[in-house]
């Protein structure tokens, strides 16, 4: 199957061969001809498969094609993404789409001035891609206005709801015209997503490319047991161990994150970082930087998880596991893209054991197991089960009394108090009380 028998008019295919695309993945090919009937669409397919052109290109083509000029403050087509980096990801591919079409295209989103974007607007954009929180205040003042919009389009829908947009999401989709095309596009689609697709979608054509929630197979997996305060030294470790190339890096709190580039930086390795405190600006710039090749490491909490299009990216380490495992999908998924091999490791502590379940009963795996020699955790992790079952540890039986017998040592008999000077020191902390020798006369006192 080649493009040109998708349908797709002669600018875009010219386009696409500059591109060098030379034949359409599996949810393009089914996606491209239903999108250009005027079809409604819910089509989940992994990251990497190419989904954002699946509904670029078909909705180029009818823009072009269908309708009027745009008007002032209006858009024709409206796509809605959870994340500013994934707003501009998908705004550059509709530029570089597009760029033999006479059509514009435009980005709105929180944490830069919304006065730029108020001016663009005035002219009238065919396709705006926007966060939901940015696009309602500017419509709130009647900066951007809906009359003339054909196609909306909720690309990773499941991640707004996630990121608390429900309530924005319910005012904007009031505010659209009832008759339209809607395109719901995701490499996962929880039980939530599939309710409001019955709300929004009419007839629509469902398109599942591969197996639900599934990672790709083009990524090895595997964690590596770890006590919890020894995360960042493990990593620290196997950056030098095994002479790591670029690597992107999960962490689960902003705090995490700032904390592990400093150790990276303060050893002479390049890093940068994103994460919700950051302005926008500054995302944008380390993003770009790792892109380059400039940024050797790039360490970023999951508000990047799917705004990163990165090629021949080796290696995705997760710091720590995601409160949500679906995100675990997604954060993988950076790597082994367009039909390239990858790798995710996670460095996975007793009490992520919960975590790690979920995301086993999700992708329906068991994730290998590789103890790192001088690692061993002193709290192991539990045993898992494929269906998201934690095998817990048998209970050690009760020890009898025997009439006469000395008591047994145990927990409560003696209390040594705190043997560290912080609740996080390492065992080679500086001991603050000593342990006291058992038999000997303690000095200046009774026996």
């Amino acid at each position: 199957m080649t493009f040109a028998s998708l349908g797709l008019i002669e600018p875009l295919l010219r386009t696409l061969a500059d591109l060098d695309y030379q034949t359409p993945t599996p949810v393009q090919s089914q996606a491209i001809p239903a999108v250009l009937k005027g079809r409604d669409l819910m089509a989940a397919a992994q990251t990497g498969t190419g989904k954002t052109a699946g509904f670029a290109l078909p909705v180029l083509q009818r823009l072009t094609l269908e309708g009027p000029q745009v008007a002032s403050n209006n858009v024709r087509a409206l796509v809605l993404t959870p994340t500013r980096e994934l707003a501009e990801q998908v705004l550059q591919s509709f530029l570089s789409y597009g760029q033999h079409l006479p059509l514009s295209s435009y980005a709105v989103y929180g944490g830069v001035s919304i006065n730029p974007q108020m001016m663009k607007l005035r002219k009238g954009v065919d396709v705006l891609v926007a966060t939901p929180g940015r696009l309602l205040d500017l419509y709130r003042q009647n900066a951007v206005k809906f009359t003339q919009l054909q196609t909306l389009v909720l690309d990773e829908a499941d991640r707004m709801l996630d990121l608390g947009f429900a309530r924005e999401l319910d005012e904007l989709f009031s505010a659209l015209p009832k008759k339209r095309q809607t395109l719901l596009f995701s490499a996962t689609f929880s039980d939530v997503i599939r309710q409001m697709a019955g709300e929004l979608l009419r007839d629509p054509l469902s398109v599942e490319v591969s197996p639900r929630n599934a990672a790709a197979k083009s990524v090895k997996q595997w964690l590596i047991p770890v006590d919890k305060k020894r995360k960042s030294e493990l990593f620290l470790h196997l950056l030098q161990e095994q002479r790591w190339g670029q690597v992107l890096v999960f962490a689960k709190t902003r705090k995490g994150v700032d904390q592990l580039e400093q150790e990276l930086l303060a050893m002479g390795v390049s890093a940068d970082s994103i994460h919700g405190d950051k302005p926008q600006p500054s995302r944008l710039r380390a993003l770009e930087r790792f892109k380059a090749g400039e940024v050797q490491i790039l360490v970023a909490t999951d508000v990047a998880a799917r705004g990163l299009d990165i090629d021949d990216l080796p290696l995705v380490v997760n710091l720590d596991l995601p409160i949500n495992a679906e995100d675990y999908v997604h954060r993988i998924g950076r790597t082994g893209r367009a039909g390239s091999t990858g790798e995710a490791i996670s460095l996975v502590c007793a009490d992520e054991v919960d975590q790690l379940a979920a995301i086993e009963n999700l992708t329906q795996q068991l994730l290998k197991r590789v103890d790192e020699p001088d690692f061993i955790p002193d709290h192991r992790v539990p045993q898992t089960a494929v269906g998201g079952q934690v095998l817990k540890k048998p209970k050690k039986p009760k020890q009898k009394l025997i009439p006469g017998a000395a008591k047994p040592a145990g927990k409560g008999n003696i209390h040594l108090g705190r043997w560290f000077e912080e609740e996080d020191a390492k065992p080679k902390a500086k001991a603050v009380r000593k342990v006291p020798s058992f038999g000997s006369k303690p000095k200046g006192g009774k026996k």
